[in-house]
């Protein structure tokens, strides 16, 4: 295909979209999905990884507190009423005392009944390494925070709004001083403080899902677009015994039939009932879930930005409705939604540097659990470890890890549980 047969393509390809999308505001009045009541399904394998995580999870922040202190450590007096916000199923100062190889219990140096807690040595160069992480990828940093920003109305979130979502975003402590040539902190018409984009970044306006769509061979788009598939389809993993009905597969046909929504394009015109909203929605849960490390974050996260990314009162219904696209795990007494895309044979699909390195901190983690002696420097051995265990997962733990069975919970589609 020459220069001029790709320039027609994508002219012809635009303008079809423009009118299919035209054509549906028409008609959004008057067209709705049949849609299919679904059952929660429970994944094993996504399940033990949200249970994994967030034991390291807690670990990570209390190392991060231990840090800021000016004194270098904790006390177990000071640990008493962190449980619940660490998401943890025990008690912090139990917790804390599984890991001697990353946090050194030690007497106040003035009230010797007091216990304390301060980093060990292998958890200090950890720490330091996870910096030099953070050094290596600012540019990825920055377009991070830039879409993040870039899919609310305003261009701007509330700090305490963002703040939760550090480990999940992977954003270091400074992140809101770090970068004052593309966000500044500003206050908000409700008296927060802000965290807001500085300048509209158009080379980072693009979704992912227009990434994986984005055939680098223009003779196959051009086949597709004859065919007439114009708009995105969202990748779909069913859980066992969903993808061979009849209704469920007809339902999801038809919701992919519908007109992609950038959700880096201003839908505030769209009515708010219509199925265009809705896949909509689905489009920009798809794309935040996507610019996680871990393709995964609390639903409470989510709600916490429910104005900002413009999302109607009961959006987390769209998590049991799609079972598809997400899952919506029930965790350690908390509710995550995580990308069923993002997971393959029960591991994490294309990991983030500082994912990797997250790895090095949880098998200093479970060392310490195992033997429950003093930290020692094995650090130097840890690459090669992770490299074998990678290459030891065996086909019936890869069985173990993807099993989905086809029992039902009290958790149905149309719940919104809290």
């Amino acid at each position: 295909m020459n220069l001029l047969e790709k320039s027609l393509f994508s002219t012809l390809k635009s303008i079809a979209t423009q009118n299919i999308v035209s054509h549906y505001h028409n008609l959004q009045q008057h067209r709705n999905i049949v849609k299919v009541r679904l059952k929660w399904v429970k994944n094993r394998g996504l399940d033990h990884i949200i249970d994994v995580q967030t034991d390291l999870k807690a670990a990570c922040l209390l190392k991060d507190a231990i840090v800021r202190l000016p004194v270098g450590y904790l006390t177990a007096k000071s640990l008493a009423d962190s449980q619940k916000l660490l998401g943890l199923t025990v008690p912090t100062l139990r917790f804390i005392r599984r890991y001697p190889t990353l946090f050194e219990e030690f007497p106040h140096p003035k009230y010797q009944s007091l216990p304390c807690f301060k980093l060990t040595h292998i958890a200090k160069i950890l720490h330091d390494q996870e910096l030099k992480v953070f050094e290596d990828n600012q540019s990825d940093l920055v377009e991070r925070l830039s879409k993040v920003l870039m899919m609310t109305t305003n261009r701007m979130v509330a700090l305490q709004s963002l703040h939760p979502l550090k480990w999940d975003l992977g954003l270091p402590d400074d992140f809101d001083k770090r970068f004052p040539d593309h966000f500044r902190i500003v206050k908000g018409t409700n008296g927060l403080a802000c965290l807001k984009l500085v300048q509209w970044p158009e080379k980072y306006a693009v979704s992912e899902l227009q990434k994986m769509n984005d055939d680098s061979s223009p003779l196959a788009g051009y086949r597709e677009f004859k065919r007439g598939k114009a708009a995105l389809e969202f990748p779909m993993s069913f859980p066992r015994g969903y993808g061979a009905q009849k209704k469920v597969r007809a339902w999801m046909d038809e919701f992919q039939k519908l007109p992609y929504i950038s959700p880096y394009e201003d839908s505030r015109g769209i009515d708010p009932n219509s199925d265009l909203m809705e896949k909509r929605v689905v489009g920009v849960l798809h794309e935040f879930l996507n610019l996680t490390l871990y393709k995964k974050t609390k639903r409470n996260y989510l709600r916490s930005l429910r104005k900002e990314l413009y999302l109607p009162d009961r959006f987390t219904r769209i998590f049991t409705r799609y079972p598809g696209i997400f899952y919506l795990s029930l965790k350690c007494k908390t509710t995550t939604v995580a990308l069923r895309e993002g997971y393959r044979r029960g591991r994490l699909v294309n990991p983030h540097p500082l994912t990797r390195h997250r790895d090095k901190f949880h098998h200093v983690m479970r060392t310490g659990l195992i033997y429950r002696s003093k930290g020692v420097d094995i650090l130097p051995q840890l690459d090669n470890v992770l490299d074998e265990e990678e290459n030891e997962l065996t086909d019936e733990e890869e069985i173990e890890l993807t099993d989905e069975y086809d029992g039902t919970s009290d958790a149905e589609t149309g719940s919104d549980e809290d």
